[in-house]
């Protein structure tokens, strides 16, 4: 099965299907299935571009809206988890998953599903050691903290992904597993990102929730984004008994959606070429959902999970055969996720701008049938409730000039928090700007500060100009024994020769330059500070 893998979709829809309608050109086949590994920009109305947290200039309407509509349909089933500039209110609709427009899926707060056999789990956000601990107390209108503190990582769901004992075939988080880049080529990565030497050698550069899955799960695949920038690496488990063989993880992290830019990889996946065409539940994924269903929590007070230190009753929530059994009762042994999907809010009318639309809390249908057939909480009825009981989100409104950080509760159980670099990566945005950034509340009539910008119809038209650059997709990811120069060795295996991740290509004599005659521009290190490109649709100092 081909499988294209995207990093940082920003939006750019339209570009990344016309990519791999390109590499499908170019390629010995068609592609099965997308993976995109967050900041995807499910931005449906102008309402949805008010709850994503980006300085109000980047707030740009871009493609999806069309796709939403039903003027457009994703060519190839599309799964997506959710990064740190997102549509919060329209994910949050979707806390177990759910469709965002016909063939385009969302994985949820955290997710496990099965396509051709193929078994695919991530996790959205990114992570942050003050809110870790945290309920998922957000709910709309946000303000200038929830917006942010809504796509950070809470422990509940590493707790309910780390029930899992099955195999794992693909793992999706949008930042990094904590320590990752020990097991590839650091010096091509310092050198192309220099501002993250002080993390790597102090590693604190990346999540250790995730690295905590990583060990855990051991996937076959596991890919990121966040970064923006391409590596690969290798990372050999340590077999847990003497008669097992230990498991490989194969890394991949991919550049934002832009010209002259790694962002896709297209990669051969073996699969089960006697299971279903189509997406389908995970019955040990849905017997943990339904095993954990009593620990939600939608406050913001600081809470461990459940463990085996004499204060808990229980504190194993892995799935037995019987409650996956039960699951399919439930399910009437049918495990096809119903394409359900329906509207939910008023769709982008570029002729008819609606800079005051409201902003609504709402359930989505979707979640409401599925809660009802596994007999789980839709987290959004409790947050309305408790909205309404306790006033909660009133409460936070009041709170919008104090950061989230700065509550002087508890630290999480990480003693460090590195998600938003400790030094400046000039490659991102940057929410603290004062001149770019309102910390006023996000309210259900504010305006939106910069008008909704229609992309561009010579942009659209002219994709081969624009991304002259394709690179070449090779169908492996290969780290080659200098590649891992430095990395750690001992139990996670020792380095070697070239290993080879895929059809048996070494990646490091498949050429990866543009494909067109241009020369690397001598400009391509003057990053600007703020990434004022980061949404346009051509970036400046790649085009120079």
């Amino acid at each position: 099965m081909r499988v294209a893998v995207a990093g940082c979709c920003h939006g750019e829809l339209d570009k990344i299907y016309e990519t791999l309608a390109l590499a499908e050109r170019r390629g010995p086949g068609p592609i099965d299935l997308l993976l995109c590994c967050g900041d995807f920009q499910a931005v449906r109305n102008e309402a949805d571009l008010r709850c994503m947290a980006v300085p109000p200039k980047y707030r740009h309407m871009q493609t999806f809206y069309r796709y939403y509509s039903g003027e457009k349909k994703a060519p190839v089933l599309t799964i997506f988890i959710g990064g740190n500039h997102e549509a919060s209110n329209h994910l949050q609709e979707l806390p177990y998953g759910g469709w965002v427009a016909p063939n385009i899926y969302y994985l949820g707060l955290a997710g496990v599903v099965k396509y051709r056999g193929v078994r695919i789990g991530g996790i959205s956000g990114i992570f942050k050691s003050h809110d870790y601990r945290k309920g998922h107390f957000e709910c709309p209108p946000y303000n200038a903290a929830t917006i942010r503190s809504i796509y950070h990582v809470r422990n509940i769901e590493v707790y309910k992904l780390k029930q899992l004992k099955q195999p794992m075939d693909i793992f999706l988080s949008h930042d990094w597993p904590r320590s990752i880049y020990h097991y590839g080529n650091k010096k091509q990565l310092l050198k192309t990102k220099s501002f993250f030497r002080q993390e790597v050698e102090n590693n604190t550069l990346g999540s250790p929730a995730a690295s905590e899955l990583l060990e855990h799960l051991k996937p076959t695949y596991w890919f990121s984004a966040h970064l923006h920038v391409k590596f690969a690496a290798l990372m050999q488990h340590q077999a847990k008994d003497k008669g097992q063989s230990a498991k490989a993880t194969r890394f991949l992290a991919l550049d934002k959606c832009l010209p002259h830019r790694d962002f896709l990889q297209v990669i051969e996946i073996e699969h089960d070429p006697s299971a279903p065409d189509y997406l389908e539940y995970d019955t040990e994924w849905l017997a943990i959902l339904r095993a954990t269903n009593d620990l939600i929590n939608v406050s913001e007070r600081l809470w461990n999970m459940p463990e085996n230190n004499g204060l808990h009753t229980r504190w194993d929530y892995s799935a037995t055969k019987e409650a996956m059994n039960e699951v399919l009762e439930k399910l009437n042994h049918d495990l096809k996720v119903p394409c359900n999907f329906s509207v939910t809010a008023a769709c982008y009318d570029p002729s008819k701008p609606q800079t005051q639309m409201q902003l609504v809390h709402r359930i989505n249908p979707q979640t409401t049938e599925f809660c009802a057939q596994l007999g789980i909480t839709d987290i959004n009825i409790r947050l309305q409730k408790a909205k309404e009981e306790q006033h909660l989100c009133g409460d936070y409104e009041e709170q919008d000039d104090v950061q989230s950080n700065d509550s002087g509760e508890d630290p999480s159980e990480y003693n460090t928090d590195t998600s938003a670099l400790s030094s400046i990566n000039p490659d991102e945005i940057m929410l603290d700007e004062e001149e770019e950034y309102d910390d006023s509340i996000v309210s259900a009539h504010s305006d939106v500060n910069t008008p909704s910008v229609e992309p561009s119809s010579d942009q659209a038209s002219d994709f081969s100009a624009s991304f002259s650059d394709i690179r070449i997709l090779p169908g492996s990811m290969t780290v080659s024994s200098d590649d891992t120069f430095g990395s750690p060795v001992g139990k996670e295996g020792n380095r070697g020769d070239p290993v080879e991740l895929g059809d048996g290509k070494d990646l490091t004599k498949v050429p990866l330059k543009r494909l067109s005659d241009e020369h690397e521009p001598e400009q391509r290190k003057k990053i600007k500070r703020r990434n004022q490109a980061i949404y346009a649709a051509v970036d400046n100092d790649d085009t120079a």
